[in-house]
């Protein structure tokens, strides 16, 4: 999670020291957790009668078990497809009909099982009942009507995401319709409804199709992962793996939910024209019926260290692209702020020593950019360039230049002009972020679930502002090697359709 600073005259419309900014801000934020261990951040702004809501789930895709790659990403696509009231001519009937493409699916997968002793016949017969039972259940289904409510409603900006380290639910209501939010948020929850999900299974397979195997950089930072990771499941993709999705079952969704969306899991940040005792005695109402459950198992799958540097090839006929991973520390890590201050010195638009380097002067590139933590930072990670070359320029001339450049980086100390410039920048990101109800609710959710204090908004400030030049210097030199490094690119190989991954630089 990237280091981030506050504004005190954004947050609290006064203008203040940062030393008084936390103490200040503390009073407009009130926070409580259910008996149930669910919790609840609640920030005032009532310059406008909006609320925005963010539910944090701490769980993504690195938490898919074995065989289910994919499985974390299917809850967001069913995040609104409605509850037993919404979505449904007849919810009873349409009960039964989800059950019964559950009884087809066990009857076709018993005979599947049988492997070379399968009977191919009954296979495609089964194969019909199962679709005939997904038709059936489809014809209760009243399409969008639960995202339909919301809009009715006032609702905004209605979107879900997976990342690798967790799934998130968030929309803005108007604050007149705070307990609608309470109610449907809730029942989500309490009532979980599966409904659809083998229409969104195909969905999310189409969805691979195209931001992957149709995509050259997708396909190419799918590699790097998978070479740069032999064991953690940061080697996985986020939508998972295609021959797991196709074989997502419903049984999956139901162990996955009762394992990992349990309360204590999952944080509410709620930002706005809100009260927040008016928003506890709707929390306690609506969501005090969720029972205690035990807390997920933890990742605990290491990577081992890495035994040399390593090299992905992709064939593609298309723009030529190079990415380079290099291992990186988890957020917790002491070293963390760092990172961010060596990707603004490196990657900060026109001012970055990339741009500089590769794009206006040598020409060498028409893009240079770093990602400071890749794919997701909860867990040991990478730092990671991505170069696309210039017309008539090679993947080959690009690496060389930044190993060149990385070269000069390291040899000499950052001044203290350039450090001061990356660090104020930083500020100016998150101030934009900060200007919404819904990136505050969002930094809120995130940095509690994170840290266990959505506090460390503020104290990154610190953190961010200690680092020096020789914290620059010695932490590139410490990470930006050879030997931890991953290289991934594209090659122009007309006469194959496969790619290659692995091998050794």
């Amino acid at each position: 999670m990237k280091a981030v600073c506050l504004s005190a005259s954004l947050l609290l419309g006064v203008h203040c020291a940062p030393a008084q900014s936390l103490k200040e801000f503390e009073k407009k934020v009130t926070e409580f957790t259910l008996p149930n261990g669910l919790h609840f951040i609640i920030a005032e702004r009532h310059e406008a009668p909006v609320v925005s809501f963010h539910t944090y789930v701490n769980a993504g895709s690195v938490d898919d078990p074995s065989g289910a790659t994919g499985i974390a990403h299917m809850f967001e696509h069913m995040a609104f497809k409605g509850t037993e009231m919404i979505g449904t001519t007849n919810w009873p009937n349409e009960k039964l009909a989800l059950d019964a493409i559950e009884a087809s699916y066990d009857r076709l997968e018993a005979e599947q099982n049988k492997g070379p002793k399968a009977d191919p016949q009954k296979i495609r017969t089964l194969h019909e009942q199962v679709t005939k039972a997904i038709d059936r259940a489809q014809t209760f289904v009243i399409p969008n009507e639960y995202p339909g409510l919301i809009e009715e409603n006032g609702g905004a900006g209605m979107n879900a995401g997976t990342n690798y380290d967790s799934t998130e639910y968030y929309y803005s209501l108007p604050s007149n319709r705070i307990e609608l939010w309470f109610l449907l948020e809730s029942q989500r929850f309490l009532h979980p409804v599966f409904r659809e999900f083998y229409k969104e299974r195909d969905v999310v397979l189409e969805e691979y199709r195209m931001r992957v195997e149709s995509s050259p950089q997708g396909r190419l930072l799918e590699d790097l992962l998978a070479t740069a990771f032999a064991a953690h499941p940061y080697r996985n993709p986020p939508a998972g793996w295609p021959s797991d999705i196709v074989n997502l079952r419903l049984s999956d969704a139901k162990r996955f939910f009762e394992e990992y969306y349990v309360p204590a899991n999952i944080t509410i940040a709620i930002v706005g024209d809100v009260s927040p005792e008016e928003a506890r005695r709707m929390a306690e109402r609506y969501f005090g019926g969720l029972k205690a459950r035990p807390l997920p198992p933890l990742v605990h799958t290491q990577e081992p260290p890495q035994p040399g540097p390593k090299m992905a090839a992709v064939d593609s006929m298309n723009q030529p692209l190079l990415v380079i991973g290099y291992k990186r520390p988890d957020q917790y890590d002491h070293d963390d702020p760092a990172f961010d201050v060596i990707s603004g010195i490196l990657s900060g638009g026109r001012t970055g020593l990339l741009y500089q380097d590769l794009v206006r002067d040598k020409r060498l590139a028409l893009e240079a950019e770093t990602g400071d933590a890749f794919p997701d930072s909860r867990y040991p990670n990478l730092f990671l360039f991505f170069l696309a070359p210039t017309l008539g320029h090679t993947v080959e001339e690009n690496q060389k230049e930044l190993d060149s450049l990385l070269n000069r980086f390291m040899a000499q100390k950052m001044d203290n002009e350039t450090l001061a410039r990356v660090k104020t920048k930083a500020r100016a990101e998150v101030i934009r972020r900060l200007a919404s109800n819904p990136g505050l609710a969002s930094l809120l959710a995130s940095y509690y679930a994170g840290y266990g204090d959505w506090r460390k908004l503020f104290t990154s400030l610190d953190d961010l502002d200690r680092v020096t030049a020789d914290d620059v210097q010695r932490v590139a030199r410490k990470y930006l090697v050879v030997g931890s490094r991953t290289i991934a690119y594209t090659v122009s190989s007309p006469t194959t359709g496969g790619r290659s991954r692995g091998g050794r630089q």
